[in-house]
């Protein structure tokens, strides 16, 4: 049985990003609360910009994302809402980039966060 526990944890991963998704479609998002809740939560490491240059950014390996020129690592460069309420909510591998689900529990504040994200990028 230990070798389907991945696998239900791949599940719910993805289920909960599909959930989220659902909930960003149905709404407009609060860019105003988004960019409250980005510098609350977000600008320790990614900067107030976005650029990955936040004043703890310095210390991590990987450096925090640059929202507005890096390639995502889910997504690549062109990431979906759902995939980027999918890093905020489980957090990314590998990265200091750890859930937020607990510090950010509603999903529709969630879901205004990753349109904030999006308007760093270069157009």
């Amino acid at each position: 049985m230990k070798p389907l526990a991945p696998l239900c944890i791949l599940g719910l991963l993805f289920s909960s990003t599909a959930l989220a998704a659902l909930d960003c479609k149905a709404y407009r998002p609060d860019l105003v609360r988004a960019k409250n809740s980005f510098a609350t939560n977000c600008v320790s490491c990614h900067g107030v910009n976005g650029d990955g240059n936040g004043p703890a950014g310095q210390y991590l390996v990987p450096k925090p994302r640059n929202f507005a020129v890096d390639d995502f690592r889910v997504g690549g460069k062109k990431p979906t809402i759902a995939q980027i309420v999918g890093v905020i909510t489980n957090g990314l591998p590998g990265t200091a980039m750890v859930p937020f689900s607990g510090q950010i529990k509603d999903e529709k504040e969630r879901c205004d966060l990753a349109h904030y994200v999006l308007t760093f990028r270069k157009k």
